[in-house]
């Protein structure tokens, strides 16, 4: 028989992972805790390594009718303005990865993936179904959601988000910690903007204790503008849409280039979050233990100074589905194939982490580091922000 596969959360990575173990031919039941299906925040960046992944589950037109093909992704001085290095994204970098690199409003990824998933055969979605317990036995897993509904199913998969119930019940290992940093988000239609403001590229603002990011969504028709800097925000760290004080954002950028300045005043409101990880993971047991496995934030929140999170959970939920399909043959049972999931996927996970919090520093560098990292990037800009290990076709060792 087909494996039943449980999934904590419906939002990116969850419709994902249901998208991909359905299509593996698993049984699937989703539990989104909210009354509808949705997605919090604005804009994400998706690098090739992600829209493979897309386009291997026939989701690539949908993706281009709603997303933006950026032409270059630019670094400059916030302090200045001066273009210190730029990496070129049209054809040769499609010809190189075998994919674009995709810019996209979460709701409309969110919103595609959605669709994919409810002409799925064999997938159920529910709603108002928080997780409140999880159990295992020698022949299943066990779900009870918050209104006492009670279900079972051969694997479980958290991907519940960073404060994921399902990681707090059965791995047990503490909760995120903040990062020191907030951001804050906008969104503008470009219509809305002075022509010298309107872009089609991805710009990294990058300023001592701070840096902005913006590229284009919906087509190109907006524009999603994003500040991180140092600091906190008073209230509960799991609200994800704090209201932001545009004062304080403008004083934020009093010593900003004009342009930057100029960009955030044309947002009329801004949005604030505070930024919260875990380490890198150190381990496939981080990511899998007997029938449960998590996926996306709730396995390996990261920062977003590489612009990975939504990429990686995208590759989480496709090995997921390449390893539960082994079981449909009697090749695997479902805890060998969750933990092989773990093994091929933790690695690579760890080493994005990393990397991002490197970035942060970098990108947030004061003094003479601030003047080595702009050095480098007029020197060799290109070759430093492109990343073959992570846009090209994976080359892990695949247990």
């Amino acid at each position: 028989m087909s494996p039943q596969v449980l999934i904590a959360g419906g939002g990116i990575g969850g419709l994902a992972a249901a998208l991909a173990c359905a299509r593996a031919g698993c049984e699937v039941r989703l539990y989104e805790r909210e009354p509808v299906f949705g997605e919090v925040g604005a804009g994400l960046q998706l690098g090739p390594n992600a829209v493979r992944v897309l386009q291997g589950w026939g989701l690539g037109d949908a993706l281009a009718r709603v997303g933006a093909r950026p032409e270059m992704l630019t670094a400059r001085s916030a302090l200045t303005g001066e273009r210190l290095a730029g990496l070129p994204l049209g054809d040769g970098f499609q010809q190189r990865y075998g994919a674009p690199y995709v810019t996209v409003h979460r709701a409309d990824l969110h919103a595609l993936l959605l669709q994919a998933v409810q002409q799925q055969p064999g997938v159920r979605l529910n709603l108002n179904a928080a997780v409140a317990a999880v159990s295992t036995s020698a022949t299943g897993v066990q779900l009870r959601t918050t209104d006492d509904l009670q279900v079972e199913g051969d694997a479980l998969v958290g991907a519940d988000g960073l404060w994921s119930r399902v990681r707090g019940e059965w791995f047990a290992d503490g909760e995120a910690r903040p990062t020191g940093h907030v951001a804050y988000r906008a969104l503008v239609p470009q219509t809305g903007l002075p022509e010298a403001l309107r872009s089609q590229e991805v710009t990294a603002w990058l300023g001592p204790g701070l840096h902005a990011v913006s590229y284009p969504v919906c087509g190109g028709e907006a524009l999603n503008l994003v500040v991180i800097a140092q600091g906190r925000v008073a209230g509960d760290p799991r609200d994800w849409d704090h209201h932001a004080v545009a004062g304080d954002l403008q004083a934020l950028l009093t010593p900003a280039c004009a342009p930057l300045r100029d960009l955030a005043q044309a947002a009329p409101h801004w949005r604030l979050w505070m930024l919260n990880d875990r380490p890198p993971v150190s381990g496939p047991g981080e990511m899998a233990r007997g029938r449960v496995a998590l996926l996306g934030d709730a396995a390996h929140p990261m920062r977003p100074y590489l612009a990975q999170g939504a990429g990686m959970a995208l590759e989480d939920a496709a090995e997921l589905g390449r390893e539960l399909a082994m079981t449909d043959t009697g090749v695997l049972d479902v805890p060998a194939a969750l933990h092989r999931y773990a093994l091929n996927r933790w690695q690579r996970v760890a080493r994005v982490q990393a990397r991002s919090r490197r970035n942060g520093q970098v990108f947030h560098a004061t003094g003479p580091l601030r003047m080595a990292r702009d050095l480098a990037l007029r020197w060799r800009g290109e070759q430093l922000m492109d990343l073959p290990w992570l846009y090209g076709r994976s080359e892990m060792l695949r247990f």
